[in-house]
């Protein structure tokens, strides 16, 4: 085994990678950007090393950099954790010359199963069955788009390189063909270096169900069951389970023996997985599901799969790479239970989930689950880190495990209801509401279940009377009777000759402002008056479930964060966000494209530009009519907030 080995990622990966080392007894490098110097990963490993400033393209997918890093460290290994360098084949080679160990399969198994395109044809000639649609090399317009004519509409165009939903359109009919191309392709570009697509028939109710393998330098394979990831956003998992609901045995055989026979045939080694779209119009039937991908490294869901077998993988990982043979055989690997796995992302699911940033000023899990259940998080930050533009904006992976489905999404419910985060927007009531939709509890789950259903899983009430009251309760500066405190006048219950003393405190949400009185009681109880309004009152239990936060308050509710701003009466600043004459950006960014001038008399929901965020395409659309003035350029890097349109003022 080896005694030291490097990681070259970062975030919850990092820390998993070095989780199950550190148990195994190897040492871990971490290696570090400018912005990640202060990270959860840094810290947990036995050495760190600098690699860059923080744009990926300088730091993390720098492999010179990180293979020095290793020798420089007496490493005698790399693990690549997942997206980054894991499936470069190039780096994999650069490893091997350098005399290290790159625990993953090897470049030859990564180029076979790199490009979506080859890799479908191998696996036709190797029996694993394929999805309809063109997987060529010639890549015209013309020709694309006759073969979606012959293939049928709709379907789909998606990325050869890659992964992640990026670089993927839908396409329903012939005349959006064109421009569903362009958009795939300059997002493929950026994402991959590669702009080559292929096209497929789009299958009406798809589910995305994928099947872990694990292979060895013996010549030994294995799968270890299925995982259904079928609960997307944008083409990227969100909650993703293991077994898949519904399936079958005669079913489950069909799939694992085709994983199986994928692995065998380009002679795969460590952990891998197939991912099959399945027809699920008529359920789960052996004769329809198709090859998809193979993706050669670990992947983010990879705990559920460890929660019904009790295999850490991260650990077989390290073993395979060095030299040993598959700690099981297929005899000894069994299924118990039923796992979940909800991504949590600094997002806003109301604003079609963009990327959100911000500081996590408070960050807490749930330290109980119900019974008969189990609960792991995977996490790469901590209360007090930053959410930074530069890198993936997830935050933690919540994985619960019990002996049946209904129990494990119950579970999964409730943790989700119980974790407390604030600073930044994150997706978390989404992921509650999705967890209790009704069509998603009974298993009747399809890839376009969250986008048909998106409006009413990521609604948010506006705040209840109850929850403005106690936002305020805390805006004011109160604490519960006995609460450490160096402000004397924090109690609201300093000596008042003739009427209790009340404070008053101003609170903002949108375009909203509250004002608000409290006044505490001789019972120990507040009154709290908003605006002219009822009064609510609040005993010290209302403290509970709400933080504050420079210039904030934050109250959790039902799974939901009900976020106000409290002004400072002493400074003013000018707000962010859209105005009748301005158009800002909703979130860090690159303007990728321009596509209105100076001068221009645009419509109401006209697209003027699209800004790249996180690898992906986002449109920026005209919010009324009007003349533009003055519009951002192509290539320039905007911060949230950053005027991007600014429209000619109305005489």
């Amino acid at each position: 085994m080896f005694s030291k080995i490097l990681i070259a990622n970062r975030g919850e990966i990092a820390c998993r990678v070095i989780q199950t080392a550190r148990r195994m007894g190897v040492r871990t490098v971490a290696v570090y950007s400018d912005a990640d110097a202060s990270a959860l990963h840094v810290a947990m490993a036995d050495e760190a090393a600098h690699i860059g400033p923080s744009p990926v393209g300088e730091s993390y997918l720098r492999g010179d950099r990180i293979i020095e890093a290793a020798k420089a460290t007496g490493a005698e290994a790399i693990h690549p954790g997942y997206g980054f360098l894991s499936e470069n084949p190039d780096f994999v080679d650069q490893v091997t010359a350098a005399g290290l160990v790159f625990i993953g399969p090897s470049a030859a198994s990564i180029r076979a199963m790199g490009l979506k395109d080859a890799a479908k044809r191998l696996m036709e000639q190797a029996g694993v069955p394929v999805v309809p649609g063109y997987h060529g090399e010639a890549q015209e317009i013309v020709l694309l788009a006759s073969k979606a004519r012959e293939i049928g509409y709709p379907v789909l165009i998606k990325a050869r390189a890659g992964g992640g939903g990026k670089g993927m359109r839908r396409v329903d009919h012939p005349d959006d063909f064109p421009e569903a191309l362009s958009s795939a392709r300059r997002e493929a570009k950026a994402a991959f270096g590669d702009d080559r697509v292929l096209v497929e028939k789009y299958v009406e109710k798809p589910r995305h169900i994928e099947v872990q393998v694990f292979g060895d330098n013996f010549g030994n394979a294995v799968h270890l069951f299925e995982r259904d990831c079928s609960a997307q956003r944008r083409h990227q998992k969100v909650i993703e389970e293991a077994p898949a609901p519904g399936m079958t045995p005669e079913m489950r055989k069909a799939m694992t023996d085709a994983a199986v026979k994928a692995a065998k045939a380009i002679s795969y080694s460590g952990a891998g997985t197939i991912e099959f779209i399945v027809d699920a119009s008529e359920g789960l039937r052996p004769d329809r599901f198709w090859f998809m991908e193979m993706n050669t490294r670990l992947q983010v869901e990879h705990p559920v799969t460890e929660m019904i077998t009790g295999v850490d993988l991260v650990e077989w990982q390290l073993r395979v790479a060095a030299g040993e043979k598959l700690p099981k055989s297929q005899k000894e690997i069994a299924l118990s239970g039923h796992a979940f796995e909800a991504r949590i992302y600094a997002e806003d699911p109301q604003r079609d989930f963009l990327p959100a940033i911000g500081t996590l000023h408070h960050l807490s899990f749930p330290t109980e689950t119900p019974a008969g259940s189990s609960m792991r998080v995977e996490t790469g930050v901590r209360q007090g880190d930053a959410i930074s533009p530069y890198y993936d904006p997830m935050i933690a992976k919540l994985v619960i495990h019990a002996n049946d489905r209904s129990s494990a999404l119950q579970g999964l419910t409730e943790a989700l209801k119980a974790t407390r985060i604030a600073g930044s927007t994150t997706n978390i009531a989404f992921l509650a509401a999705l967890s209790q939709d009704a069509d998603f509890a009974s298993g009747d789950v399809d890839t376009g279940l969250i986008g048909r259903e998106q409006e009413t899983l990521t609604a948010i009430p506006e705040p209840g009377g109850n929850i403005v009251a106690r936002a305020a309760l805390a805006a004011s500066g109160a604490r519960p009777a006995g609460a450490m405190t160096d402000d004397p006048w924090a109690s609201l219950s300093g000596y008042s000759h003739f009427h209790p003393i009340e404070r008053r405190t101003v609170l903002r949400r949108s375009e909203q402002e509250l004002h608000a009185g409290v006044t505490a009681q001789p019972d120990g109880r507040y009154l709290v008056r908003i605006g002219d309004g009822t009064a609510t009152v609040l005993s010290k239990t209302d403290f509970q479930d709400t933080v504050s936060w420079p210039g904030h308050v934050t109250v959790f509710a039902d799974g939901a964060a009900f976020t106000f701003a409290v002004p400072d009466p002493f400074a003013s600043a000018e707000e962010a966000g859209g105005s009748a004459g301005s158009m800002r950006a909703p979130m860090p960014g690159l303007v990728k494209l321009v596509r209105a001038t100076e001068g221009e008399t645009v419509k109401k929901g006209q697209p003027l530009l699209i800004l790249e965020a996180m690898k992906m395409e986002h449109t920026i659309a005209a919010l009324h009519d009007g003349i533009i003035a003055e519009i951002a350029t192509e290539g320039e890097q905007v911060m949230d907030g950053t005027v991007l349109v600014r429209f000619v003022e109305e005489a």
